[in-house]
């Protein structure tokens, strides 16, 4: 079982920056596939960034890419998403996912992919 624990959201002003952590208890990051994903209100959720387990594939939505990163700290067992230059359309919560330990090398873009979810966390960016 693998439990994630977000934080780091909250308000910003457009242009600027933000890093959203998720920790997690019961496996190590270093061998999990990791995304986050965003939810806005009215909307499906959807993706963001992902890296496989070995953390050498990454994959960004075309929405973030060159704004945002993806990170692991194995030591802290935590991932980042750092998020700069933000917009007003990146207000959201945004969501830290794990699959199956090792079970996949791929970046996957799929919800179904992912087993296990954090709480969310509010990002709001204003005009």
């Amino acid at each position: 079982q693998v439990t994630l624990v977000e934080s780091g959201g909250g308000l910003v002003q457009a242009g600027g920056s933000v890093r959203l952590s998720c920790a997690a208890s019961g496996r190590s990051v270093s061998v999990l596939p990791m995304g986050w994903f965003r939810q806005a209100p009215g909307k499906e959720r959807e993706f963001v960034a992902a890296f496989g387990w070995t953390g050498i594939n990454t994959s960004y939505a075309d929405s973030v890419k060159g704004r945002f990163t993806i990170s692991r700290d194995s030591a802290k067992n935590t991932v980042y998403l750092q998020m700069n230059s933000l917009k007003p359309e990146d207000t959201a919560v945004y969501y830290c996912a794990a699959g199956s330990p090792r079970s996949t090398t791929y970046a996957s873009r799929l919800r179904e992919q992912y087993d296990y979810w954090g709480q969310g966390t509010q990002v709001t960016v204003s005009s």
